[in-house]
């Protein structure tokens, strides 16, 4: 899973991160930028130390590798140096599955993070490109996370996976971004004064200020996954949808990666 910023992968998928972890399969998050410009107060290197100690507590806590890549927080281009970044990463991995934002986005860093996953998805096969790291042999499948953003086309909700049963492991991972979720993204977004004191309040808070309505479109994605029946009862969601590029899986070959889906 790719993000611009070490706390991206986590809000977008990070409950379907711990679903895969618990089920024992491999997971890496892995931020494109090392996050030195995202504060209000700090910046620079003392930041990005910040941020990577920030990332690995959060690794821990979903279960997964945390890998944060040192490129500028709002920087990111999508040059060729970066996108060979992005293959070998993949390559090294051995990913069967790949998600990023699209490239479509009010963050030119998340923007540009979708259009370098999506220039690695044909070339991650090429043996030619990158040739000092093998070239995976079967061509992953990639995914968008769920964004808001209606042009030039809306987010379409493919997969829907039901994270109920572990949104307060998503929160107290998340938690663990505290110069993101209780000072920067609070300032930048003028709630700063909402901010509670104490610990256990802040999660609290924190579970209800990143809640993510399911909307009927979602819905309907999670009553194909998962029956009506069954569907009607999730209350946290995580969606995504497939990319043009790379692995096509038909609905068979989605239930076998992602195995929480059920048969």
């Amino acid at each position: 899973m790719f993000g611009a910023h070490p706390d991206d992968c986590d809000m977008g998928s990070g409950g379907t991160a711990i679903l895969y972890a618990r089920m024992g399969y491999a997971v890496k998050f892995v931020s494109l930028t090392n996050g030195d410009a995202g504060h209000q107060t700090m910046k620079g290197a003392a930041l990005a130390k910040r941020r990577f100690a920030e990332a690995q507590e959060a690794g821990r806590r979903f279960g997964v590798t945390y890998d944060v890549l040192n490129n500028h927080d709002g920087a990111l281009l999508p040059t060729l140096a970066v996108r060979l970044q992005v293959i070998k990463k993949i390559r090294q991995w051995d990913a069967d599955i790949v998600i990023a934002p699209r490239p479509n986005d009010y963050h030119p860093d998340h923007r540009y993070t979708g259009v370098l996953v999506q220039d690695a998805a044909y070339l991650v096969a090429v043996p030619n490109v990158a040739p000092e790291t093998p070239a995976i042999k079967k061509n992953p499948v990639f995914l968008y996370f769920r964004d808001r953003f209606e042009r030039p086309n809306p987010f379409r909700p493919d997969i829907a996976i039901d994270i109920s049963d572990v949104y307060g492991q998503k929160i107290h991972a998340m938690d663990a971004h505290e110069s993101q979720m209780y000072e920067w993204l609070p300032w930048i977004g003028h709630y700063l004064d909402q901010v509670p004191v104490s610990k256990t309040d802040r999660e609290k808070w924190l579970t209800k200020t990143r809640e993510v309505k399911i909307t009927p479109v979602i819905r309907m994605s999670l009553e194909k996954w998962y029956g009506k029946e069954k569907a009607a009862a999730v209350q946290y969601a995580e969606a995504f949808e497939i990319c043009e590029y790379g692995g096509q899986p038909d609905e068979t070959e989605v239930r076998r990666l992602f195995p929480m889906l059920g048969k």
